[in-house]
Formats: C-alpha cells, sequence, structure tokens
C-alpha cells in the first residue's frame, strides 16, 4: 500500500460516521474486455470487505447477450473472498450471496418480470389486488437489498441498474476508469459516502 492509500486508510479509521455496509458498483461489457480488468474485480471486492461492506453488488451491462454465458462463466471464478451468486437475463431466482453480479439483468427487466409475476399470482387468485404494494414487488425481485452507496467508474451517467433498489442511494461518480480504478479511489468514495447526510428521499 502507497503512502497516499495509508493516508486515505487513516483517515477512514478516524472517521466517525459508520462505512457503507452494502455497496454496489457499474461497470460495462467493455470494462471487462481490458487487460487485469477481473484482477481489478477481484481487488474492488476485497477492499470493499476489508473496508466494512458486508454485501457487494456488481452490475455488468451488455451491449450482446449473446457475451453472457461467457461473462458468467468467468465472473463465478473471480478470486472473491466470499460467496459469488451471478444472474442474467431471465434468471428469477434470488441472489443471496454476500457478492451478487447481474449481467445483462437490466432494472426495467427486473421490474417488468417482479410486476408480471404479481399479475399470474393476482390472475390465479393466490393474490389480492388491493394486498400489492411495495413489499410485494420487492420479495420478487432478484436483488431485493437497497445500496448504500453505488459507485459508477468512467462516466457520470448510469445505465440500467437496480432502478427500483437505488432510489435512495448515494451515488458516487469518478472519471478513473475501471482498468486504472485503484484502491485509493475506493478510499475516496467510501469517504465521500462518510461525509455525506443521508436523508433517504426526506
Amino acid at each position: 500500500m502507497g503512502l497516499y492509500d495509508r493516508y486515505l486508510a487513516l483517515r477512514y479509521r478516524l472517521h466517525e460516521a459508520d462505512p457503507p455496509e452494502h455497496v454496489a458498483v457499474v461497470i460495462t461489457e467493455r470494462d471487462l474486455l481490458e487487460q487485469g480488468a477481473y484482477d481489478t474485480l477481484a481487488d474492488f471486492l476485497t477492499w470493499a470487505f476489508e473496508y466494512g461492506a458486508r454485501r457487494v453488488t456488481v452490475s455488468v451491462s451488455v451491449l450482446d447477450e449473446a457475451v453472457v454465458p461467457t461473462l458468467s462463466r468467468e465472473l463465478r471464478t473471480v478470486d472473491s473472498p466470499e460467496p459469488i451468486d451471478v444472474r442474467g437475463p431471465g434468471d428469477t431466482e434470488r441472489a443471496d450471496a454476500p457478492v451478487r453480479i447481474s449481467i445483462g439483468l437490466g432494472g426495467k427487466r427486473e421490474f417488468a418480470s417482479a410486476v408480471r409475476r404479481i399479475a399470474e399470482s393476482v390472475e390465479a387468485g393466490e393474490l389480492d389486488p388491493e394486498d400489492v404494494d411495495a413489499d410485494r414487488i420487492e420479495e420478487r425481485l432478484v436483488f431485493d437489498d437497497e445500496p448504500d452507496l453505488l459507485i459508477k467508474t468512467g462516466a457520470e451517467r448510469l445505465s440500467d441498474f437496480l432502478i427500483w433498489q437505488s432510489v435512495y442511494s448515494e451515488l458516487y461518480f469518478t472519471d478513473v476508469n475501471w482498468r486504472d480504478f485503484r484502491r485509493r479511489d475506493y478510499l475516496r468514495a467510501v469517504l465521500d459516502y462518510k461525509n455525506r447526510q443521508r436523508r433517504f428521499g426526506r
């Protein structure tokens, strides 16, 4: 760890605010084509748990769903300090592992699938329309937890990611590209989070 990284780590330890328990990061299919991209992801997961996270969600946006099987196979083998669940387009089984990876399962698609299953339950007489509320929707989401901190590398824009879950998340944008993302960049994001006063929409 370099001197500047040590300085940021010291600031992290001395800061009284709690770190984010659930960290999410948005990366792209193109990011994973860069040399060392999977090593960066392994490092990211290590840093997240080292600095207080209990859950990490990784969203990989894709342009061509044909690459999903290959990405899924590669991502399942990432050197992670915690177990990994990987979900892709068409998956409805909830991801419960400490590390959860979404490949091409956009927020719009996930939300539409949840609503469709609610409609099927209503049609089958298993659910009263009056009982349809936010909790019923969340029960049917593949990724149900709300991230405390959502990190987007490379640009100040979000892709189709966790539309429902991230409504109260703290968003952190960095112009550092994924291939260049380092411990210091992660610590900057966490320190920025610690300095914020969360309002949860209030």
